[in-house]
């Protein structure tokens, strides 16, 4: 429901910094510098300049920072803007853990980081975190607190000069790269425009093959989208465009007299009132039609910069023309212009639907090449459209209370809580359709032993079985089978596009590393892989697995367990040095403390043992058990590791 989830890549970590990697890489190949925000958890817009966003260390580490860890590492933006809220406790513009610990000595981030607008607290405590630029300017007041800060001792001169420094740094790269009379062809950019707004639209159903449209007959256009077109986000998204395209003349176009095309309004974009006239006039257009295509999905006043979206529903005059239309006309198309999942109430009525998401300046020419069939549409979802809201995984605890949300979905976000749950989503994370088809083979593994410090090579072979050239996404997960951690039943770790003609087939090669198998294990405060059987899962999204093989990782790192007074018995003997020692200790004790007698079956006595406390020997022991012989017992336990 956040206002800005347009502005977000996925709801996956990998895929997100992968994306945003790539990016950056493009941008700053041009000598431009980018801003990699908003760092971190800045997930909703209720209270988003006050609200504590409350997040265990591991969700923190495999979910919210990870979006943005590989991004830092591999594409080395100039900058990072930090968020206005809180993160456990301590603003992210003054959060020394996160802005340097983490980013500046972990990940080893060289550029500057910058304040959203207005995201300073307190300029001198941001300064000392870490945040080196206040944005917007404070006109001097931030200075003058810094000044005085600086004469007064409570900050360090080193501080600022190190954050003059890196300022200096990134201004002096600017003016190296900076070109003196840059041009650019707007037409071709309004055709890579329209380009990549074709590669990111998805095709969620085609029914009886309803898509591509053939270019004869009639064509039904309705719904006021396809003359005032959705097609970029509010608040500080909005960019000047060079121009828009019109679709119904670009259907025009395309179809070139073969196809009448007709339009109708359908509905106001200003109001969610049901206009039964305009519903009248789009159900005989579309009665008179051969094929209906109606445009609908989220105006802008649903979702934008500066507050969240109440629920998941589209404007109630939309959801109405699409049930209306489909009473009258059974080869009925709906193109989608959302930022984020909605609900649909009348899936099962419609044969065919693209979402086309905010899909740019080029949006109605792209929409126009998939329908009528000029390209093959190859997108692939990057969040998981649920059912209906309740389903979602935060929705007991979005947007939270006062100036507090607990994050108590904790990693299971996304595909991992629907995956966990066995909740059906309406459409799957990874989930898209293509007019030809593809088919899995072959699939395999370089070796079926690694060490955690080894690669692991993966092959899969891809082949168009159908009669169009055609893209798909491979997508490769991992699951841990035996893990002792509560760890999602799958995760991506590796994805792949290719276009294949049709009966073409290509090889695809993955490369895993450790960060693929492992979790953020927060006793050693580092990712850490379990030994045991990993399975490498290849689907076409993360419902629709076609093929699997495992392999068996062994762990380099050994983790020495700390014992103490409350560690359990159950956790000694899950311990090989643990259970041993104890054994040695022990001896007989345990059958004398555990008795078994009619009251109390072995089960029952293995049960209540394996869950007691230490200390809990000295209370139940009979005197079998002293304080003494638990110091030593720990003693023991703890030097051996």
């Amino acid at each position: 429901l956040c206002g800005r989830n347009f502005e977000y890549f996925s709801e996956d970590p990998y895929l997100s910094t992968e994306l945003a990697t790539a990016y950056i890489n493009a941008v700053q190949s041009l000598g431009v510098g980018t801003s990699l925000k908003h760092y971190v958890s800045n997930n909703q817009e209720h209270r988003r300049m006050s609200v504590d966003e409350i997040i265990d260390e591991r969700t923190l580490r495999e979910i919210y920072l990870a979006n943005f860890e590989g991004a830092v590492k591999n594409g080395k933006p100039w900058t990072v803007m930090c968020s206005y809220n809180k993160v456990n406790g301590t603003h992210a513009s003054e959060n020394k853990y996160l802005l340097t610990d983490i980013l500046k000595k972990e990940w080893n981030f060289e550029g500057f980081v910058v304040s959203d607008w207005g995201a300073v607290n307190e300029r001198v405590d941001g300064l000392k975190a870490g945040l080196d630029l206040e944005m917007p300017s404070s006109f001097g007041i931030g200075d003058n607190k810094i000044i005085q800060a600086v004469k007064n001792g409570q900050l360090e001169e080193k501080v600022l000069d190190e954050t003059v420094e890196r300022l200096l740094k990134i201004i002096f790269k600017a003016i190296d790269n900076r070109k003196q009379s840059a041009t650019y062809d707007k037409e071709a950019h309004h055709q890579l425009a329209r380009k990549i707004a074709r590669e990111s639209m998805v095709l969620l159903k085609n029914e009886d093959n309803i898509l591509p449209i053939k270019k004869e007959g009639t064509i039904a256009i309705i719904g006021e989208f396809a003359t005032s077109p959705r097609y970029q986000g509010g608040g500080s998204s909005h960019v000047n465009t060079i121009k828009i395209d019109n679709l119904l003349e670009e259907m025009e176009k395309i179809a070139q007299g073969k196809s009448k095309i007709i339009y109708e309004k359908g509905y106001h974009i200003d109001s969610d009132e049901i206009d039964d006239e305009l519903i009248e006039k789009a159900k005989k257009a579309a009665k008179e039609s051969d094929v209906a295509v109606i445009l609908a999905g989220l105006p802008e006043r649903y979702e934008s910069e500066g507050y969240d979206r109440e629920h998941m529903q589209m404007p109630q005059s939309h959801n109405k023309l699409i049930e209306e239309i489909t009473n009258v006309q059974p080869n009925t198309v709906v193109v989608l212009s959302n930022g984020a999942p909605v609900e649909m109430p009348w899936v099962d009525k419609v044969k065919g639907l693209l979402e086309s998401y905010l899909g740019g300046q080029a949006w109605g020419g792209a929409v126009t090449d998939i329908l009528f069939g000029e390209v093959n549409p190859c997108g692939k979802l990057a969040e998981t459209f649920p059912k209906k809201l309740s389903h979602n995984p935060s929705y007991l605890n979005f947007p939270g209370e006062d100036d507090r949300v607990e994050y108590r979905e904790g990693v299971f976000v996304g595909y991992r809580y629907y995956d966990k749950k066995q909740i059906d989503p309406l459409f799957p994370f990874g989930y898209g359709l293509s007019y030809t088809n593809f088919e899995y083979t072959d699939l395999t593994i370089d070796k079926k032993e690694i060490n955690d410090n080894q690669t692991l090579n993966v092959k899969v072979n891809v082949k168009n079985t159908g009669n169009m050239r055609g893209k798909e996404i491979i997508q490769l997960y991992v699951k841990d089978i035996e893990s002792k951690v509560n760890r999602p039943e799958k995760e991506l770790k590796g994805f792949e596009k290719i276009q294949l003609e049709p009966g073409e087939e290509k090889t695809v090669i993955f490369t895993l590393d450790k960060r693929a198998f492992a979790y953020y294990n927060t006793d050693l405060k580092d990712w850490y892989v379990e030994s045991g059987e990993f399975e490498i899962l290849i689907g076409k999204s993360s419902k629709d697995i076609i093929l699997k093989e495992t392999v068996k990782v062994n762990s380099t790192k050994t983790i020495r367990k700390k014992f103490h007074r409350n560690s359990t018995i159950g956790d000694l003997m899950e311990d090989p040095v643990g259970s041993q020692i104890l054994k040695e200790i022990m001896r007989d004790k345990i059958s004398e403390i555990f008795p078994v007698d009619e009251h109390r079956n072995e089960e029952l006595a293995l049960s209540m043992m394996k869950y007691l406390p230490l200390r809990g020997l000295i209370n139940f022991g009979r005197g079998q058990f002293t304080e003494e012989m638990l110091e030593a017992l720990l003693k023991k336990l703890n030097e051996q590791r």
